[in-house]
């Protein structure tokens, strides 16, 4: 039997985030829908967020995961989504650590 099938799961986000919410949970999901440029990570890329502000998974390879986390935290308190744009003319990416020329967007919302 190919092990490696249960390790790729047990890292999966979304997987997390359904162990997480079957334990009572809140969380939410911030996914990469759009990149220009050097980005780090792909469109579909995810993260998962819960209220304490424990995450795994990846939208930027490090670079704003940070600023994500802060906004999911927001989210999962008003229920309501949030599109987040990084980008190498934006303070923030440069404050956060996207210096690379890329840019994303990201979307957070809640789930559940």
């Amino acid at each position: 039997m190919d092990e490696s099938i249960y390790l790729d799961e047990a890292r999966d986000p979304l997987i997390i985030a359904e162990g997480w919410m079957k334990n009572g949970k809140n969380v939410a999901i911030a996914t990469v829908v759009e990149t220009w440029g050097s980005a780090p990570r792909p469109a579909g890329s995810h993260l998962v967020i819960d209220a304490e502000g424990n995450f795994h998974g990846s939208v930027s390879g490090g670079c704003v995961e940070g600023a994500v986390v802060t906004e999911a935290i927001d989210v999962i308190g008003s229920g309501k989504p949030r599109m987040l744009e990084f980008g190498v003319a934006d303070e923030t990416a440069w404050q956060v650590g996207l210096s690379c020329g890329g840019r994303i967007k990201v979307y957070v919302e809640r789930l559940g």
